[in-house]
């Protein structure tokens, strides 16, 4: 499933001109996005949780209506990450928060999705062919668990 945030610049909510705004369109994308796909094997790159943690990480108040979400939308319990990996980090018109922004998020991530009850596996840094092949590896021995 297609990045919410992109999607929402896409739209015309950017960012870095309203955070707020931002943030509570990507968890409306990322809820339909789940909604849609309940059943299917779906990949999210990103997910409800990004935007619920990005609200922990800056101290920004949690709007009320977004509280219980991380219970009541439930994904897969292992959660794919991709470490921010110097080499192949880009910035462009749409991701314009830099690599130290980058890896203050994954160390959020890494922090909050066990409490929320997921368990991290961390993606190799590899070429892609390696780390298709290492997240199908995962999957088959997370499914045969």
């Amino acid at each position: 499933m297609p990045e919410p945030g992109r999607r929402v610049i896409a739209e015309g909510i950017r960012p870095w001109e309203n955070i707020t705004r931002f943030i509570t369109r990507c968890i409306e994308l990322a809820i339909a996005d789940y909604e849609a796909s309940v059943g299917d094997v779906i990949f999210y790159d990103r997910s409800v949780l990004d935007a619920l943690i990005w609200f922990d990480r800056t101290g920004q108040p949690l709007p009320a209506q977004f509280a219980a979400l991380a219970q009541e939308i439930r994904y897969h319990p292992v959660v794919f990450l991709t470490p921010p990996w110097p080499e192949i980090y880009v910035q462009d018109a749409d991701r314009q928060h830099g690599y130290k922004e980058a890896l203050a998020e994954y160390h959020a991530l890494c922090d909050r999705l066990p409490e929320y009850g997921y368990k991290i596996a961390d993606i190799p840094k590899a070429p892609v062919a390696e780390r298709a092949d290492w997240i199908e590896a995962q999957i088959i021995e997370t499914d045969a668990a």
